[in-house]
């Protein structure tokens, strides 16, 4: 098992930027996929951004051209860089690791979240 904590959130204005960061408890190095995902009020939980142990990216369309997510292997440590904020970014972010403990034990694991508001 692997515990996630994120960071980083805070309250920003439209068109500022912050770093949201997700520290894991042990190595990333074999975690098939990293992500982070939010929630608004009254929203659907939704994916926005994930990334594989090759690289490979993902991002939901409401945030492609602002949001960089990256990973160091390292630090044991998930980020996502977001510019260009707007007030519909407003939610809590949450940190997510999924993969494979064998061929057939899957596993998922969250943060418990971080604040991020974006509000002049």
């Amino acid at each position: 098992q692997v515990q996630l904590m994120e960071s980083g959130g805070g309250l920003v204005q439209p068109g500022g930027s912050l770093r949201l960061s997700c520290a894991a408890s042990r190595s990333i190095l074999s975690i098939s996929t990293m992500g982070w995902y939010r929630q608004a009020p009254g929203r659907q939980r939704e994916l926005v951004a994930s990334i594989t142990t090759t690289s490979s990216t993902n991002y939901a369309e409401s945030v492609k051209g602002r949001f960089t997510i990256s990973r160091d292997n390292a630090k044991n440590t998930m980020y996502l860089q977001m510019n260009s904020l707007k007030p519909e970014d407003t939610a809590v972010y949450y940190c997510n690791a999924a993969g494979y403990k064998s061929f057939f034990e899957h596993y998922d694991y969250w943060g418990q979240g971080t604040q991020v508001t974006v509000s002049s």
